[in-house]
């Protein structure tokens, strides 16, 4: 078996995130008194559905997600806990479990147990010392024991995407299997309708490797391509969250190869902040999920008409379809770029992407002593934006946002102030002076479209016909749960899954 990697490093987008990997009807949630079954997870997602599913794909990620689980755990390659209280992102629809139980947070991983291999995993910054479940991104304090966050440190212990990777490339280590890095794929072999391997550029030239049992695609998205974004999109995708890396390789592999296409118009959404001081190796800006500081009490997020225009603490992914409303006067979309607009009482309190309360904000985040100057500083209309902050202090006091119902859903709170009861974890007066904004746009965890698969992970040709020895998972992949995002971990649940499901399927040559 060859493992191939375009990069030098292992991991990509799934290194640096949070790690969380959601999974319906998995063997924790019974042991701990939580009912769940592959028929509510169907439930759940077809009461979302808008016609981009396939019904037999979804059923096999929610049916073999539990045998995955189950069989990475007893070969050392997973190691989760149930996060209880994580709540799925759709909690008043059928089949979802508004009280948690679906996001699982990995354990942290000693990286040492990567010998050679353990700094050939993907990383950008301080490695995590913590779970996500002890930090504000996992409904905790982030308070640890400056001892304890010192014994990870000098053992290297490591937590989110970055626990994630490790053990599933120290599982590989220990079965013989050592990556190839800096090898990407460039197109595939097709001998008689058959995939017999792939050819590959390495050090500049091109080679052929052939493939006795398949080729699986595991290359992520393409948010960095930008003709591919411009060709399928259904809207705006300015600044991605993921690493620069992602630039449609498998798609175009695909492509090449005859395969239908599935999903393309959509992305695993998400607004984001671009943070100029943090760049990633290759030089581009770095642009951070916008998860906590929209979802926060004091501040509000505006259109360039000074407007609110969306519940500010709905679903990341799900709230793209704001920012892509479109104005057929102006032919423009008037939501991007929005401004996150926020008080004293906001920076006295909680952080700002990295800089936390207290210290000096850097010179890209606007401040004024009144919301008509930070208007003017901004490019936001000075004549709306007062009148749009009195209309949501109003609000904000009486503690029900009657224009976009703000803090009604358990969502909208997870990631408020959870100090405060009910509405209030996220709503809060914006009137202390002096007043800030920073301009929110419209990014990604990745893309959610590619070529079509059937249930055994098969890229299917145009005639929706199997191309025999070719398989996916992950980003690369029409996804199997369509346009939505289920919860915590829901880009990553299906790509292991699927990535199960696929290895299951070349090892017994299911599709030649």
């Amino acid at each position: 078996m060859r493992l191939i990697e375009k990069q030098d490093r292992l991991g990509g987008t799934a290194a640096i995130s949070g790690g969380v990997v959601w999974l319906p009807d998995h063997a924790q949630m019974a042991a701990q008194g939580k009912a769940d079954s592959a028929a509510e997870a169907l439930a759940y997602f077809k009461s979302l559905d808008h016609g981009e599913m396939d019904e037999a794909v979804l059923a096999a990620f929610v049916t073999e997600a539990r045998q995955m689980h189950n069989f990475l755990t007893g070969i050392g390659a997973l190691q989760l806990t149930m996060m209880p209280d994580y709540p799925d992102y759709y909690g008043e629809r059928p089949g979802a479990k508004a009280d948690g139980g679906r996001s699982l947070d990995n354990e942290l991983f000693d990286f040492n147990m990567l010998g050679a291999w353990k700094d050939r995993v993907f990383a950008n910054g301080p490695a995590p010392r913590m779970m996500l479940r002890e930090t504000p991104l996992g409904g905790s304090s982030g308070m640890i024991d400056p001892a304890e966050l010192q014994r990870r440190a000098d053992r290297d212990l490591r937590g989110w995407g970055q626990a994630l990777v490790g053990r599933l490339l120290r599982a590989c280590l220990d079965r013989g299997i050592e990556p190839l890095l800096g090898c990407g794929g460039y197109r595939l072999c097709i001998e008689r309708g058959r995939v017999t391997g792939a050819i590959v550029e390495r050090d500049g030239q091109q080679d052929i490797m052939t493939a006795r049992q398949g080729v699986i695609l595991a290359t992520g998205g393409f948010e960095w391509n930008e003709a591919l974004k411009h060709a399928f999109l259904r809207g705006p995708l300015d600044a991605p969250a993921s690493p620069p890396t992602n630039r449609g390789d498998g798609l175009k592999m695909a492509m090449a190869a005859g395969a239908s296409l599935g999903n393309m118009t959509s992305a695993w959404w998400v607004p984001t902040l671009a943070v100029p001081e943090a760049e990633w190796e290759s030089g581009e800006t770095r642009n951070m999920p916008v998860l906590i500081e929209r979802t926060l009490p004091h501040g509000i997020m505006v259109n360039r008409d000074g407007r609110r225009f969306c519940n500010e603490a709905a679903n990341y992914s799900a709230l793209a379809g704001a920012f892509h409303a479109f104005d057929p006067a102006t032919y423009a979309y008037p939501n991007l770029p929005a401004y996150l607009v926020f008080d004293s009482q906001y920076r006295e309190r909680y952080p700002l992407a990295s800089f936390m309360p207290g210290t000096p904000l850097p010179s890209w985040v606007a401040q004024a002593e009144t919301l008509e100057e930070l208007a003017a500083k901004t490019g936001i209309d000075p004549a709306h934006l007062p009148a749009t902050v009195e209309r949501f202090n109003s609000l904000a006091e009486q503690c029900e946002d009657t224009d976009f119902a703000r803090g009604k859903a358990g969502y909208d709170r997870f990631y408020g102030d959870r100090s405060r009861d009910g509405a209030a974890a996220t709503l809060g007066t914006v009137s202390k002076p002096p007043f800030y904004a920073v301009a929110i746009k419209m990014g990604a965890l990745g893309t959610n479209g590619g070529p079509k698969t059937n249930a055994q992970a098969q890229i299917l040709d145009v005639d929706v016909e199997p191309i025999a020895g070719l398989f996916g998972a992950g980003n690369v992949i029409s996804a199997p749960t369509g346009s939505v995002y289920a919860g915590a971990g829901g880009t990553l649940g299906p790509a292991l899954t699927f990535g199960y499901i696929a290895g299951r399927a070349a090892a017994r040559l299911a599709n030649q």
